[in-house]
């Protein structure tokens, strides 16, 4: 491959830290107070929560499935620990447990999703907006009303702060977002679970378990829905019904945007933290430069069309790229 072919794919694969950037620049000429140490680990603090849906939602896209249930896994997890912890069985499930049992929640809501899409071969979008509903009604159900307080050590993730003011939910995003980077990239499974969204069939002729990839996408969504809800509760303090609405279709956006594919088999966990940052800067800027609520949320759905027409410029793109290289090995033969 010619040396121009690679610069051009880097580019491709890394687009969203080029706009990451770009966009921080625009705004710290232009907008008030947007570079300041301040607002810069606000817009991190703000973007935690969204980035472990990007995140989610983002390796799910990898093996080429969608989730619509994580939004309301956000507000399930948290919601069941704590009903256990502070109404049911208080004597017997503290903090740790508790965090446990938020983590285990969400799991088990993933592996039911990919139970269901990789076994009994549901559609993922019917499957998990089914998901999604159910799990929503169950939890208006039983938290018609805000449960507080929380214990201090289950809203630490969320509320505590290191030295600098710095909040605890940047390092362990950060942390989380690494683990799973080198997971992904550095190590046979994730070789395997890249692969097996990128051709389902060839995987499976490879011998890779292709239902059991699938189960794991899910499963790791999940989790991170469930961390998603343990940051939450423990910023806002208390455990509402109305956590995690509206916020699937920007994690779409934001693992899009950060080189995922509808496509499956591409993307990488640094790359969605791309999207979740881009998200968090957009959202940040237009806060401070004073735009009404309705503009925000039609911006919002601008930008999940633009992730979209990333998503197709990329496939185009590359595959233009990979075009042109053969046709000119082709002709370097003859």
């Amino acid at each position: 491959m010619k040396r121009s072919t690679r610069i051009q794919m880097f580019l491709i694969e890394n687009l969203i830290w080029v706009l990451v950037a770009a966009f921080f620049l625009i705004n710290a000429a232009v907008t008030p107070r947007f570079a300041s140490y301040a607002n810069v680990v606000n817009i991190l603090y703000h973007s935690a929560i969204m980035s472990m849906l990007v995140l989610g939602q983002g390796l799910v896209l990898i093996n080429g499935k969608l989730d619509l249930s994580i939004e309301s896994t956000l507000g399930f997890a948290p919601g069941i620990a704590m009903l256990l912890a502070m109404q049911q069985f208080p004597e017997i499930v503290g903090p740790v447990t508790a965090i446990a049992i938020t983590l285990i929640v969400g799991g088990m809501l993933g592996w039911f999703n990919g139970f269901c899409i990789a076994k009994l071969k549901i559609n993922p979008l019917l499957q998990t907006l089914a998901t999604m509903i159910m799990i929503r009604g169950i939890l208006l159900f039983i938290f018609p009303f805000s449960l507080f307080p929380l214990d201090p050590l289950y809203r630490y993730a969320g509320a505590g702060r290191l030295p600098g003011n710095i909040p605890v939910s940047i390092p362990l995003i950060l942390v989380i977002f690494f683990i799973l980077n080198l997971v992904l990239q550095y190590t046979p499974f994730g070789r395997r679970f890249v692969a097996a969204g990128g051709d389902a069939r060839a995987s499976h002729v490879s011998g890779i378990n292709v239902d059991r990839m699938t189960i794991y996408a899910f499963v790791l969504a999940g989790v991170l829905a469930a961390v998603a809800g343990l940051l939450a509760a423990g910023r806002q303090g208390s455990i509402s019904n109305s956590m995690g609405e509206g916020m699937v279709l920007l994690s779409f956006a934001g693992a899009l945007m950060g080189g995922a594919s509808l496509q499956g088999g591409k993307g990488t966990p640094l790359g969605m933290l791309g999207g979740a940052l881009l998200l968090g800067m957009f959202s940040n800027s237009l806060n401070l430069l004073g735009v009404g609520p309705s503009l925000i949320y039609a911006s919002k759905g601008a930008l999940i069309f633009v992730a979209l027409l990333l998503d197709r410029g990329r496939i185009r793109w590359r595959g233009y790229l990979l075009h042109k290289e053969q046709l000119e090995a082709l002709e370097h033969r003859s």
